[in-house]
Order: C-alpha cells, then structure tokens, then sequence
C-alpha cells in the first residue's frame, strides 16, 4: 500500500493537487485523465520490454509503434486567403501534403513526447495523436477499443499536461526504485492513484463504489486458487482490482511450480513473484482469455481495461453490462467469481432478472444470488458481504442464505474486523467462501460451516490505516487451508458449525451467533470494608488539607 513509500504518496497527492489546480477537480474525472497518462508510460514500458526479449530470443515481435501514422494538422494554416494567388495556393497545398506524410508510430511513445516543447506542441500532438492511437489501440471487436470510443481526453492547459507528465514519471521512478531495493514489486499505481483520490476527498464515492484494499484482495485469491485456464469473473469489478488479483496470484502459482526460487514474501506476507519464464506464449495466449468483468459505470469499464492492459493482459474481457438486470442471463459459466460487490445500491425491482429468484430490491443480496448462477458445477466464489446479509430476518434475506446452503456448499464464513475499509465506510463486513453444487436444489448441500474471525486485517483500524508489524491473512491461509483435518475444543476464535444448528437458529451466519464466550465472576470485597477503606482516605485528604492551610498561613 501507498503508505509503505512516503515519497509515492507525496508523489500522487502532488499529481491529484496539480489537476485540481488545474482546473479538473471532479474525482473521478481527474482519475480517467490520470489513467490515460499512466497508461501511455506503461504501454511505452511494456513495449520496449517485449521489444529487448524479443530481440534477445530471435522471435519475431511485432510492438504497437511499429509502423506508421497520418499526423493532425490544423488546416486553418493552409486556407488560402481569398486573394491568394494560384502560386501562393499550390505553394500552400504543397506544404499541407508534406505536414501529412506519414511518419513513424514511434513518435506516439511516452519516451518521445513527454520532452517535446514548447508545451502548446505537447499538447496537440498527445491530444491529436497519440490519444487517438491509445484508443484504436486493439482491433474492433475488443472491449477496449469498443469502450475508448467515446472516451475524451479534456486536459485544455499545456502547462498541465507538462507538469502532469513530469510527475508520472517520477511517479515511474520512484517504483522502480522500490522495486530494486526488493521493497515490493511493481504496483497497481493506478489502483493506488485512485485509493489516494478518494481519501483525499473522504468520500465511498458513487452507487457505493470504492476500491477494495489490495491485501483483501489478495486473501480472497488465495482462499479460491484460481489455475491457469480457469475462467474469472467479478460481476460488479470496477477498476479490475479482484481480476488482477487472480492474475498475480496464478502467475506466482506458475512460479511456484517451475522456479520456487524466485517467489518473494510480500508486504502482506504472502508469497509473489513477478512475471517470468513461465509467462511463455502459450500461458500468456491462455490469461488472455481467462478474465470477465462487468461493470454498470462506463468509465470503470475503460479504468478496469487499463489496469489489466497495464499488467500485460493484452485483450481483457471487461463488458459494461447491469448483471442484475433482464439482459444478463449467464448461468454455469465460471470457474472462479470474486467480487465485492456494492453494498448501499438500491435498483428498480422492475429491472432485476426474475431467475435470480430473490424478491428484493438490495443489491447486496441480489449479486450473491447472481454470483451463485454464474458458477459452473464445482466453481468457487469469495464474496466480500455486509454483515447483516449474515442475520437478517426479512424473507429476502433468508432466502440468500438458503441458495448459499442448497445450491452450494457454504465452506467458511470470515468475519472482517470493523475499520477494514476506512476511510470509505464504517459497514462491518465478512468474506463467505463457497461451492457451486448444483441449481435450484431441492436439498441441502453444506453438512457445516467453517467460521473464523479476523481481530485485525495488518493495518491500524482507523482512518489512517498504517501498516503494522504483524502479517494476520497469511495465517487465515492456512487455518482455511488446514480446516479439514484440524480439530476444534472449543467456540473461540475459529470453529465448525453444522448445518442442523445453523437451521434451528433460523439460517443465521453470524460468527458471534454461535461463539464461545468466557464469563469470569467478579468478586468483590465486603461493604464493611469498602467503606473503611473510604473512610480512611478521607481521613487522609483531611490531614493534607490541614497541613495545607497551615503553611499558607
């Protein structure tokens, strides 16, 4: 997290105060102009990269400035005044024929243009040509070009566009700094842009969007294990967070398997590594087409396919589509669903998808049960959840809790400590963990229910949320991964509840409906003593009192 480099999160707040100074003081704005620039310097990156491998194995590669482009021109410089003569015209024609040669792509690189000057000339040129390149970047039928179409890159002053270029690449160096003394790899720096634009402006952000922290991310991928060739959905997924997760996670999977050597613990402790030799062709053709992502925000839709574009997922699969609604109707499609869903969303009933079978208008039940439809028979899904969904008695929420028990084998229920997603929200929340069975079940699928919970998350619980020492998910890891076989004395901290006990409290999920509390008996001393004790005290206070007096005379 940003915290962990003072200088980086001095960096960003420098890049948020200097579009808000700019004039471009809308969050969210600000965010999707940021991301275009990041995502610029990390294509420029990323090509050089696969340009030098490239180059170093034999194998042909063919980059994304390979080739040529038609430059803008503003073609009010070559109107003829109306009393041009037919010299000056052919003279002027000329000169417009010559300012639209094609040249070479390479131009459009970051490298390229973020030196250009004066500043004026930066900004037509990133706005005419390079902007219109990012966008037609992959061919017709992806989701990126689709999506970018009618994005607009609105940045009017050249002196902001000069500043904000400077920034993001001391942004860039200051990662690679990081990177090099072993401190963390190469971050989601536009997750961390955007987790830093929301705290300044101390706000969950609209529909009850706000960015989940990496390191529950992270826990979540690990708790499902997603392989490679494993098809990944989030289906309210925002800017991408929990299908980069995935990605990180098999990527280090892979590693893990074929050069355990090269894994690292992370700030969170879990083990990482970035990509390597086992990103060949084939694996990297294969996570191509492993992510799904859905989102009702269109300009989360183009965040969520810059990040995972930024981290080498060429030709994501990120859809703008309301998976609630009557037009989504996919069902045993997915092998891995991990979402955090929005809580607060309130939505027309009349639109919500009657197959979900949940009568209610709350999307945090309504997304459980659509996550639960877009399993196949034996997919997983992690689901971040409002505690309340866990013990609510309405009808609707019942209901929830049965497709959760039915349709699929309810495996763990983890209750996140309060404070987990500060500054953003206060909702207590809780992670469920579980297996598609079968659809619409007449039985019940979960025999018992795994329930553990977490004191602390590895940051303070308050607003700041500051790193601490101890690294508390790792262990959740393990407890999960160890449950099967370990045997429980007691209701504390982590237990086994079956599925009869669950139902005779009325399907609730919530940890401390069933754990074990210690009551210690008070004792006291007798009255008579007390009141001794009391009495000689005043005795006391009476003496200083005196002696007090006294020596003020």
């Amino acid at each position: 997290m940003l915290q962990n480099n003072p200088k980086l999160k001095a960096l960003i707040v420098s890049l948020w105060n200097t579009f808000w100074s700019g004039g471009i003081a809308n969050p969210l704005t600000a965010i999707e102009q940021i991301t275009y620039l990041l995502f610029v310097k990390r294509l420029d990156e990323l090509e050089s990269k696969r340009e030098r491998d490239a180059e170093f194995t034999g194998e042909k590669y063919t980059s994304k400035f390979d080739g040529e482009y038609t430059p803008w021109i503003d073609e009010s410089l070559y109107r003829p005044k109306p009393d041009a003569t037919e010299t000056e015209k052919a003279e002027l024609y000329k000169k417009r024929e010559e300012a639209l040669k094609p040249r070479p792509k390479k131009e459009l690189k970051w490298s390229f243009f973020s030196n250009m000057a004066p500043a004026e000339k930066m900004l037509l040129h990133f706005r005419n040509n390079v902007f219109p390149h990012i966008k037609d970047l992959n061919d017709e039928s992806s989701s990126f070009t689709k999506y970018m179409k009618n994005a607009v890159f609105i940045i009017q002053k050249p002196s902001l566009l000069v500043e904000a270029v400077k920034k993001v690449d001391e942004i860039f160096i200051e990662i690679a700094e990081d990177a090099k003394d072993g401190k963390q790899s190469f971050q989601d720096i536009q997750g961390d842009v955007y987790e830093m634009l929301l705290k300044e402006i101390a706000t969950a952000g609209k529909n009850g969007q706000f960015r989940t922290p990496r390191h529950l991310i992270k826990l979540l991928a690990e708790l499902t294990e997603p392989k490679l060739g494993n098809k990944i959905a989030d289906p309210a997924c925002g800017t991408g967070g929990f299908l980069l997760g995935a990605y990180q996670y098999i990527l280090s999977d892979l590693v893990r398997r074929k050069e355990p050597e090269l894994l690292q613990k992370d700030e969170d402790g879990f083990e990482r590594a970035s990509i390597s030799s086992v990103l060949d062709k084939k694996n990297k053709q294969i996570l191509n087409d492993s992510f799904y992502g859905f989102d009702i925000d269109t300009t989360m839709v183009r965040l969520g396919l810059m990040n995972l574009m930024m981290h080498g997922i060429d030709n994501p699969h990120i859809e703008y589509k309301d998976t609630l609604s009557k037009n989504y109707n996919e069902t045993g499609q997915y092998d891995i669903v991990l979402a955090n869903p929005p809580f607060t969303g309130k939505l027309d009933k009349g639109d919500v998808n009657p197959d979900l079978g949940i009568d209610t208008g709350s999307t945090e039940l309504l997304f459980l049960a659509r996550i639960s439809k877009m399993l196949r028979a034996g997919g997983k899904a992690a689901v971040i959840i409002p505690e309340g969904v866990l013990f609510g008695s309405s009808k609707a929420q019942k209901a929830t809790r049965k497709i959760l028990l039915k349709d699929n084998q309810l495996e763990a229920v983890i209750s996140l400590p309060a404070g987990a997603f500060k500054p953003y929200t206060g909702v207590k929340t809780a992670i469920l963990v579980f297996t598609k069975v079968e659809e619409d079940s007449k039985t019940w699928h979960t025999e018992k229910v795994w329930f553990y919970a977490l004191e602390n998350d590895g940051y303070s619980l308050d607003d700041n949320r500051r790193k601490l020492k101890e690294n508390p998910l790792p262990i959740v890891k393990s407890e999960f991964t160890a449950r099967k076989t370990a045997e429980y004395p007691d209701r504390k901290n982590h237990f086994f509840v079956p599925l009869e006990e669950i139902q005779k409290n009325e399907l609730d999920l919530s940890f401390n409906r069933y754990k074990e509390y210690e009551y210690t008996e008070q004792s006291y001393e007798p009255p008579k003593e007390i009141l001794a004790k009391l009495i000689a005290m005043e005795k006391g206070i009476l003496t200083d009192m005196q002696e007090l007096n006294e020596l003020i005379g």
